[in-house]
């Protein structure tokens, strides 16, 4: 028992890895939270778009040695406004227009990051460091992280109900257009919160795939919440120890712990369809409106 004991323990007896276990933590919360209305709302390629066109906004602020997540924040903020306004405008479809801006930012990035010495300065960008999170990194997660949260808690009904029924939501006089631009500007900050752990080309899993997993064992919202948050954070911890233990890259870790519990609530899901192959009943496919 001692000994189990002191194989937990032992990881976090560094300061840099409790500094990853919180920021592991915070950047879960968040992208749990948030990737619930992703999924919900089929916003999955805007997710993965925002979390590649981050690259130029990173490297015009390495170039010019400013804070390279205020220079990604600026990327994302930019291409979140840029996708919302251009898919409003109808002249053209949504995925359309992502797909142009996601292709052009992410170019534009490329092409910049040639201008440099080495692509090697931007690996941790690329694929996450969550071992060199520093505590300025941590404060500005955790300021983005508590952001997040508060705002997806002060317009939950709201995000809600323009999620399952946008029609009704602008019958009732909600501006389901303006919700939108605001989910849209809450995950651009999600996105930079995240690549400090997982990087640019994971991100978009760290989003998607904790949510996922828990729409298959629920209906209700703020369960679907809780269980991806859980499955977030658990991802975190298992990734941390097993690049501890077995040196290898913890943001990859951290993605397959993540769709090793997805594996395991589909599973689960389709056991319990075998088993009670019945339909859900009326009070089941309601739950999420009621909640409202």
């Amino acid at each position: 028992m001692n000994e189990l004991i002191d194989w937990l323990a032992a990881p976090f007896r560094f300061q840099f890895m409790q500094t990853a276990l919180m920021a592991a933590v915070l950047v879960g919360l968040a992208c749990a939270s948030i990737g619930v209305y992703v999924v919900l709302r089929r916003m999955a390629f805007i997710g993965d778009a925002l979390a590649h066109t981050i690259l130029p906004g990173v490297v015009i602020a390495y170039l010019n040695q400013a804070n390279l997540q205020v220079g990604a924040l600026a990327a994302g903020l930019a291409t979140a406004l840029g996708i919302g306004w251009l898919s409003r405008r109808q002249a053209i479809r949504e995925d359309t227009a992502i797909g142009v801006v996601f292709t052009g930012m992410f170019a534009f990035g490329v092409l910049l990051m040639s201008t440099t010495r080495s692509f090697r300065d931007f690996t941790h960008i690329l694929f996450g460091n969550v071992l060199g999170v520093t505590v300025s990194d941590l404060q500005m997660i955790a300021v983005i992280t508590g952001g997040v949260l508060l705002t997806l808690a002060l317009f939950h009904k709201e995000l809600e109900l323009t999620s399952f029924d946008p029609t009704h939501a602008e019958v009732i006089g909600l501006r389901a257009a303006r919700l939108r631009y605001l989910l849209l500007v809450l995950l651009a900050f999600t996105v930079v919160s995240s690549i400090q752990l997982v990087g640019v080309v994971m991100t978009t899993a760290l989003l998607i795939t904790p949510a996922a997993a828990a729409s298959m064992l629920t209906v209700r919202l703020w369960r679907m919440m809780a269980i991806a948050a859980v499955i977030a954070v658990s991802s975190g911890v298992i990734g941390l120890y097993a690049s501890f233990y077995a040196n290898v890259a913890s943001g990859a870790a951290i993605v397959l712990a993540s769709t090793g519990f997805f594996a395991l609530a589909w599973a689960f899901n389709s056991a319990r369809h075998l088993l009670s192959p019945a339909e859900p009943s009326s009070d089941d496919e309601s739950e999420l409106e009621l909640e409202v």
